[in-house]
C-alpha cells in the first residue's frame, strides 16, 4: 500500500490561520450543499411494498413490519453474509462496527435498525457472537428479499456476467453486495420503501472515516484498493 505522505510545509500561525479560514468557508458551503441533499433525500416519492417478506430472528418469524417495533422509521443494512460464508465480508464488518454506538440514540428519533444477511439464523448467530456485535441481525435465507432490493444475485445472473446494482447495469462481482435501505410506516399500518444507497453511498455511516478524514493523512488508502487495510477488529496484528 502507497502511504500518504505527511505534510511538509511548516508556515507561521498567521499564515495558517488565513488558509484555515479559507477552509472554513468551503467547510460551511459543503455543509449547505449537504442539508440541501439530506433535504431533498426526505423529499423522494414513496413506494409501497406489497411483498410479504418473511425473516427469521431471535425470537422467531418476523415480517418486514415486524422489524419496524413500535417505531415508524426503519434503516435496513444489508449485510455481505451469504449462506455458506466462513465469515462476513470485512468491509462490512467495518462498517457495523459503529451500528451498536447509534443504537443508543437512534430509538429516541423514531428510527430503528436492522441488519439483515441471506445467510441462516445459525450462521448470523454465530459471527455475530464472534464479533460482540449487540444490534438485532436477521436472516433473509429463502426469501426474495435481498434480490428484490439488489444486494443479492443469482446464479444465473452470474452466468451472464450482468447484475443491476447502484441503479446500473455492471458486470458480476459477488453474488452478495453491500448498501442500506430506509422504510417508513404509516398510521395504518402499510410499509413504503423511501430509500437505498449502495456503493460508496454508504461512505457516511463509517465514523472511523470521518475521524481519519480530520488528519494530515487522511484515509491513507491505497487507490485501487481503498479499504485493503481494513481488517475484522479481531484480526489486528495489535
Amino acid at each position: 500500500m502507497k502511504l500518504a505522505e505527511q505534510p511538509t510545509e511548516v508556515v507561521s500561525a498567521a499564515v495558517w490561520l488565513v488558509a484555515r479560514k479559507d477552509l472554513l468557508n468551503r467547510e460551511k458551503e459543503f455543509s449547505r450543499q449537504r442539508d440541501a441533499l439530506s433535504a431533498a433525500r426526505r423529499k423522494l416519492p414513496l413506494v409501497k411494498v406489497e411483498k410479504e417478506y418473511a425473516f427469521e430472528g431471535p425470537d422467531g418469524q418476523e415480517t418486514l413490519a415486524d422489524l419496524f417495533e413500535d417505531r415508524s422509521q426503519l434503516i435496513i443494512y444489508h449485510f455481505m453474509l451469504g449462506p455458506g460464508w466462513e465469515e462476513g465480508c470485512k468491509s462490512c464488518s467495518y462498517l457495523a462496527d459503529h451500528f451498536d454506538g447509534a443504537n443508543w440514540h437512534l430509538p429516541h428519533r423514531d428510527t430503528t435498525l436492522v441488519v439483515i444477511s441471506r445467510a441462516p439464523l445459525s450462521e448470523i448467530q454465530a459471527y455475530k457472537k464472534r464479533m460482540g456485535w449487540r444490534f438485532k441481525w436477521v436472516s433473509s435465507y429463502g426469501s426474495d428479499f435481498n434480490f428484490d432490493y439488489h444486494v443479492s444475485f443469482s446464479e444465473q445472473e452470474e452466468k451472464k456476467n450482468k447484475v443491476h446494482y447502484n441503479y446500473e447495469t455492471a458486470e458480476f462481482t459477488s453474488d452478495e453486495l453491500p448498501g442500506l435501505s430506509v422504510f417508513y410506516k404509516g398510521e395504518d399500518g402499510h410499509v413504503f420503501h423511501t430509500y437505498s444507497t449502495y456503493a460508496r453511498g454508504l461512505d457516511q455511516l463509517v465514523g472511523t472515516y470521518n475521524f481519519l478524514d480530520l488528519t494530515p493523512k487522511g484515509r491513507d488508502e491505497d487507490p485501487a484498493d481503498t479499504m485493503s487495510w481494513v481488517r475484522r477488529h479481531d484480526q489486528y496484528d495489535n
